[in-house]
């Protein structure tokens, strides 16, 4: 699977997002930059088949198809959208999106499904206190089992701190396991991980080749 957005532009004049192309496909993960507090969930709900934009067009293996990409594409704690409120507890997030998923969503379930990741001993913690890794490592877990998923759009993970080359390790990770895996992040987190990209290419590693990509337009 193939999703291509092509000179795609929101807003007059393109306030909301200036035009902007970028392309993200199964097997890779891909990283675009978004800066200011409202383009990157814009750009998050039109790679993702959320919202239609203004301008440009938005394809699947090179058709108009938004349903379908709706249905393939899970976008991930996007703020003001598909982020959980930051006093529920990881287990009540788990419990909810168990249940969206259609999977046994009890406490006994929820506490075995956070076990198999390691993460049993967060259970009753808020989300907003959960460490940045943690909390992407939960979230997109939990989008993966819904039925038909087989990417995901994940917006903005530097705005819980950390170290961005954590994040982008997990992203990496996803897409070894075969998902189109779409990245938002800021000029500062796109810094830092082209840095360690070139670094690990300076040391021999081909970890990250061909993973590597920004959006090509006037994001700021």
């Amino acid at each position: 699977m193939r999703i291509d957005l092509h000179g795609v532009a929101k807003g007059r004049r393109g306030r909301a997002l200036p035009a902007t192309t970028i392309g993200y496909e199964s097997g890779r993960a891909t990283l675009a930059r978004a800066e200011t507090e409202q383009r990157p969930t814009v750009l998050g709900l039109l790679a993702s088949g959320r919202m239609r934009p203004d301008a440009g067009t938005v394809t699947v293996d090179g058709r108009a198809d938004a349903a379908s990409i709706r249905r393939r594409i899970a976008l991930v704690d996007a703020p003001d959208v598909s982020d959980p409120a930051p006093n529920v507890t990881v287990a009540g997030v788990a419990a909810e999106e168990l249940m969206f998923a259609g999977i046994p969503s009890n406490p006994v379930s929820v506490s075995r499904w956070l076990a198999d990741l390691g993460l049993d001993g967060l259970a009753r913690t808020p989300i907003a206190n959960v460490d940045p890794l943690d909390r992407l490592r939960l979230l997109t877990e939990l989008a993966l089992l819904r039925d038909g998923v087989e990417g995901l759009v994940l917006v903005s993970p530097d705005r819980h701190g950390g170290d961005p080359a954590e994040w982008w390790s997990l992203a990496r990770r996803l897409a070894d396991r075969g998902y189109a895996v779409l990245v938002i992040a800021g000029d500062a987190a796109a810094a830092a991980i082209a840095a360690a990209d070139l670094l690990e290419r300076l040391h021999g590693s081909d970890e990250g080749d061909d993973e590597f990509a920004l959006a090509e337009g006037g994001l700021a």
